[in-house]
């Protein structure tokens, strides 16, 4: 069949998680639920951040970052899914479904930086702490997250135009609950080698780059934390990191886990399944991380409620 242009496939279909009707309001109730807790989390930790001056710090500044950039990452799928169960819906419009590639590899990748970026601040905090303030000025960390931005928006850019480049010639069924690019490209009847190639090398540069600042950076904070001679200025160093670090190691992992299911023989739906956890639910675990280990963050939040702080 000779390729059609892009143009003509009006609307995709997304199959979501569940073919089966009963499931949809369980469904519906636990994802609503989930996405409300996420944003009124992330937002209750970015007030916190800007109201307590005490917290105007490189660490909090890059959290209050990370936190809107998880709003925005789970808002990209979320309501469309909803909307869809909702509805009744399946479908997804070609140029919304492009809309949603963009976006999710946009937010997705600033959360990679970020995280990248915060263990270099742990790294500079712990390693250097005499020029700690020195190093991570203001304007340093705004560059920083300037940067990160800026490295997002091109690398989604560049994936989503070359979607628009390729051509669908049958009615395209998207076994996810969004637009994932991957499967998006595979519907395509033209060549896809030059996607191909983009994708690969864009996961190893932007999504291994950051992950092996990571490892560096935590290679020299431990180096570090064991030179220390007391247990107690071990455990404060090492506390300082923690929530971080447990984030770090939920984000990749969760992806990992992500990557070798969809490697392995699955069922259809398996794969969006497991694409939940990082879409979703670690979005929603971030804050509770964050502000159950903080005992700064939960001083703000309790001046932001009206509990006394003693």
């Amino acid at each position: 069949m000779k390729p059609g242009n892009d143009t003509q496939i009006p609307e995709f279909l997304l199959l979501g998680l569940s073919e089966e009707p009963e499931l949809k309001p369980f469904i519906f109730g636990l994802f609503l639920s989930m996405y409300l807790i996420t944003v009124f989390g992330t937002l209750l930790i970015t007030l916190a951040i800007s109201s307590d001056s005490h917290l105007h710090t490189p660490m909090y500044f890059f959290l209050a970052n990370l936190s809107s950039v998880d709003i925005c990452f789970t808002s990209t799928t979320n309501p469309k899914m909803l909307q869809n169960i909702q509805t009744q819906s399946k479908v997804i419009t070609y140029d919304d479904c492009i809309t949603q590639i963009y976006f999710f590899l946009l937010f997705a990748g600033m959360d990679d930086f970020l995280l990248a970026v915060m263990a270099y601040d742990r790294f500079v905090a712990i390693c250097h702490p005499l020029h700690h303030t020195v190093i991570m000025n203001p304007c340093f960390c705004g560059l920083l997250v300037l940067v990160s931005w800026m490295m997002s928006a091109l690398h989604s850019l560049l994936e989503s135009l070359m979607v628009l480049w390729l051509s669908f010639c049958r009615q395209v069924e998207i076994s996810h609950f969004f637009c994932e690019i991957n499967q998006v490209v595979r519907f395509a009847c033209s060549d896809t080698f030059l996607n191909d190639i983009v994708m690969y090398f864009a996961t190893v540069l932007l999504g291994g780059s950051p992950l092996a600042g990571i490892i560096y950076s935590y290679s020299k904070i431990v180096s570090s934390i064991v030179g220390i001679s007391s247990a107690q200025g071990k455990y404060k160093a090492f506390s300082t990191c923690a929530s971080h670090l447990s984030v770090v190691s939920l984000f990749y992992c969760t992806i990992l886990g992500v990557y070798l299911s969809s490697a392995a023989p699955q069922t259809s739906h398996s794969g969006a399944v497991a694409s939940v956890m990082y879409t979703v639910v670690t979005p929603m675990l971030n804050p509770f991380i964050y502000s159950l280990r903080n005992r700064d963050i939960k001083r703000a939040l309790k001046r932001i409620v009206g509990i006394p702080v003693t």
